[in-house]
């Protein structure tokens, strides 16, 4: 009863102030009869994620087209709210994150150290991961291929982690070169050309030969090292030849926080994630020390939740069934996913009920349990709670469920969209208050100066 008219007991419409974004890296899948034909997501037991679904809005995403694996670094530019148009490449982004010295003007590459020989006249990668590397003898390799010239091009090698690093080409130089890493075991390598698409650029064409060469020279050069000499002879396999991939050059983009109207954080590992976090002007942050896939976890949302007061928006990230898939083994995934869950129950209360509080749960691409491809096309589910999300009848969390959602399915950067929405700042299509382009609304803008001008007395045109 609401008593006498105009005594209406009023509505209070709260909206959430801040959004947990989290991503479960690489947690879509494919069916498997390990698992009685489910998905590693489908046969886990997850009753946080499922009632985190069965209390919100569910959907699918994917970074592009359906049907086209995604990398996390592009994937996560799209979840960003950013179009692939002015993504950067993989390689600027471990520049950054690895705090290289990386001017506009210079390409970077991926580049890592693998097992290799001459077959036929060709390089040919026996091993895209050698065994027992000492530390000694990785920063040796790194020591031994560090700097190289030719073809008015300057090549420097910055490692990263263990036999991995970005290579900093600088001079007359251009992104559009192809990548030299067969990315698997006993392959060719390929050669390092200008794309059909640079043909007869005067800069991809210097760039693709100054690369060619210096790998050419690194194997020769490292084959007969007294490091690979030591090591066959102790029945090892050479660490002898570095391999490309991913080339990129620095653009300049809008900021997150000048796009999307939200002060940002990122609580993610790695150097990739760490450079994405500086490109696109977010605060990084991780956590160190924690001894398994559980307390990594949940580590990184005890530091989310201590960071809310502070910002609008806060990634975590966990690359657990990224990994396990990779080890090609559904039922490790599976176990992984459980422990993911079990990471979330102590903050639950805060996830699942707290008004002020927009939770996305949600994951980058998906990545097969089995298989030669390293990752696959197929959406992932998301999961989005919130005061002001649409709840659907959606009682569980997983990829087929979630096509029946209220959330539909989202590409590219609807998905940011979506969330800028549901956080009630979302611009009204056809309004353009600013110079700069942007999704939410109300922003900064100047205001209209009233001059001193004198118009005279208004005209009677009566």
């Amino acid at each position: 009863m609401n008593g006498e008219p105009g005594t209406e007991n009023p509505i209070f419409h709260m909206s959430p102030s801040a959004c947990l974004f989290i991503i479960l890296d690489g947690l879509g899948d494919r069916q498997y009869p390990e698992l009685g034909g489910q998905t590693p997501l489908q046969a886990a037991h997850t009753p946080n994620l499922d009632r985190l679904a069965h209390l919100g809005g569910n959907g699918l995403y994917h970074a592009g087209y359906l049907g086209e694996p995604f990398p996390s670094e592009s994937a996560h530019f799209a979840l960003f709210g950013y179009p692939q148009a002015l993504f950067p490449g993989r390689g600027p982004l471990e520049a950054l994150g690895a705090g290289v010295d990386l001017h506009e003007s210079d390409v970077a590459v991926l580049a890592h150290f693998v097992s290799a020989e001459n077959r036929a006249g060709k390089l040919f990668v026996g091993r895209d991961r050698p065994e027992q590397v000492a530390e000694h003898e990785a920063q040796a390799l790194f020591d031994q291929a560090a700097r190289f010239e030719d073809w008015g091009v300057e090549i420097t090698l910055h490692r990263t982690k263990g036999l991995f690093g970005v290579l900093i080409l600088r001079g007359e130089v251009s992104p559009r070169i192809t990548d030299s890493n067969p990315m698997r075991d006993m392959a060719a390598a390929t050669d390092v050309v200008a794309w059909t698409e640079a043909a007869g650029n005067v800069r991809a064409e210097a760039t693709a030969k100054a690369l060619r060469t210096y790998l050419r020279r690194m194997f020769h050069r490292l084959d007969q090292s007294n490091l690979n000499i030591s090591r066959r002879q102790r029945g090892l396999s050479s660490i002898n030849a570095l391999v490309t991939q991913r080339a990129g050059q620095l653009s300049r983009i809008p900021s997150f926080t000048a796009r999307t109207g939200l002060k940002g954080v990122s609580i993610a590992s790695g150097s990739m994630f760490q450079g994405l976090a500086r490109f696109i002007g977010l605060a990084s942050h991780d956590v160190q020390g924690a001894k398994d896939v559980e307390a990594d976890f949940k580590a990184r949302l005890d530091l989310a939740a201590k960071l809310l007061p502070e910002y609008d928006i806060i990634h975590v990230h966990t690359k657990a069934p990224d990994q396990a898939a990779h080890s090609k083994d559904c039922r490790a995934k599976r176990k992984v996913i459980e422990t993911l869950d079990r990471a979330l129950a102590s903050h639950m209360p805060m996830l699942s009920e707290d008004p002020n509080i927009l939770t996305v749960i949600a994951s980058d691409h998906s990545t097969p349990s089995s298989g030669p491809m390293i990752h696959s096309g197929e959406p992932v589910p998301v999961i989005m709670r919130g005061e002001t999300v649409r709840r659907d009848r959606i009682a569980v969390y997983d990829e087929v469920s979630a096509a029946c959602g209220s959330l539909g399915l989202m590409r590219s950067t609807e998905l940011m969209q979506v969330m800028v929405n549901a956080l009630e700042k979302a611009k009204l299509q056809g309004i353009r208050e600013s110079a700069e382009e942007r999704i939410f609304w109300p922003g900064p803008a100047p205001g209209l100066v009233l001059g001193d001008e004198n118009f005279g007395p208004e005209i009677d045109s009566g």
